[in-house]
């Protein structure tokens, strides 16, 4: 017979030495080296769980020990191991209570007069594996929970069927200046309130072709608690949250940036018109100086003549330079 050489540390909470020994042999006919650990009552199993480094694999437990049973059993263990998988061995096949102790944590449910070495073997590596997964999968939600929650930009989650915010992260409450408990009774409409934004305006996300990300949406107007409007991009994503759909979003204030380039616009917008004002104002003087210019050049005209034409040049001059000094004075205005 198969027997696996992995080394599992399992701890046996069973009082009745029979049982334990039929357990024992199991153990022994499915695994190499299994390292067992026996105690008889919740007491032992309390301590032998906070002191025992490293912790065990698995641990198989008795519903029916001389000073607890039951659901209070099941829960007192998992509170002093949550991470570490829990099988139920009983003499009594109680369904309902099979069940219960399934949604309480519990990884797997064995009636003793039905196991066999394969069984409890594969109930022992099922759960471990299992568990691992779960470990890993709580691990990562706890890594994406600190990720939200201590983003500098403004996130929150909401239900798409209510719009209730379902939580809401310090930043959000920082920038927006409601309370988080303020952001749980309202909903994300209430935040665009505001002349010209609808809520349909960013619900629900827009899918890009052939992708499940959401693409950013905005600008929108929002109104902060204080009434201040604000203007913002929002980057939104549907995921399971709790066991339901949710969207999470990403607001990114760029009051600021469209502030910016509305004033390059204006400011772009002015200069095009004093260049083509003043180009045509500095044209007038320009061709006079150049027209009288070419009549001094002739040697038809007399001496006589010829001085007589400084004059209107020297004054086309100055309105030229007149004009260059308002086109200055102009642009200094734009504060460029």
């Amino acid at each position: 017979m198969y027997r696996d050489k992995t080394s599992y540390s399992i701890l046996v909470v069973e009082d009745n030495i029979g049982d334990y020994i039929l357990v024992e042999e199991y153990l022994a006919e499915s695994m190499l080296e299994p390292r067992i650990h026996r105690v008889l009552n919740f007491g032992q199993a309390r301590e032998a769980l906070i002191s025992n480094t490293p912790t065990y694999d698995a641990i198989l437990l008795d519903l029916s020990l001389p000073d607890k049973n039951g659901e209070p059993l099941v829960n007192e263990i998992r509170e002093v191991a949550p991470a570490i998988p829990v099988i139920i061995l009983t003499g009594y096949a109680d369904v309902s209570f099979a069940v219960r102790s399934l949604a309480l944590g519990i990884s797997d449910y064995l009636i003793k007069d039905n196991l066999n070495p394969a069984m409890l073997h594969k109930s022992i590596v099922y759960a471990i594996e299992r568990n691992k997964v779960l470990v890993s999968l709580r691990a990562s939600e706890q890594r994406y929970s600190h990720l939200f929650h201590m983003s500098p930009l403004p996130m929150w989650v909401y239900d798409p069927e209510t719009l209730a915010f379902v939580d809401v992260n310090e930043a959000a409450v920082n920038h927006y200046g409601y309370t988080f408990e303020e952001f749980m009774a309202m909903n994300v409409a209430e935040l665009t309130k505001v002349a010209g934004t609808e809520p349909e305006d960013f619900l629900p996300c827009p899918k890009s072709s052939g992708s499940d990300s959401c693409l950013p949406v905005g600008p929108i107007r929002h109104r902060k608690k204080n009434g201040e409007i604000i203007c913002v991009e929002l980057q939104t994503n549907s995921f399971s949250f709790g066991n339901k759909e949710s969207v999470i979003v990403l607001a990114v204030d760029i009051t600021e940036r469209l502030h910016y380039i509305q004033a390059i616009q204006q400011q772009n917008q002015r200069l095009k018109e004093i260049a083509w004002f003043q180009s045509h104002t500095v044209r007038a003087p320009l061709a006079r100086m150049m027209g009288m210019i070419s009549l001094i050049k002739d040697e038809v005209l007399t001496m006589e003549e010829k001085i007589e034409f400084l004059t209107p040049i020297l004054d086309s001059a100055h309105e030229l330079d007149q004009i260059i000094n308002e086109i200055v004075e102009k642009t200094d205005e734009l504060n460029l």
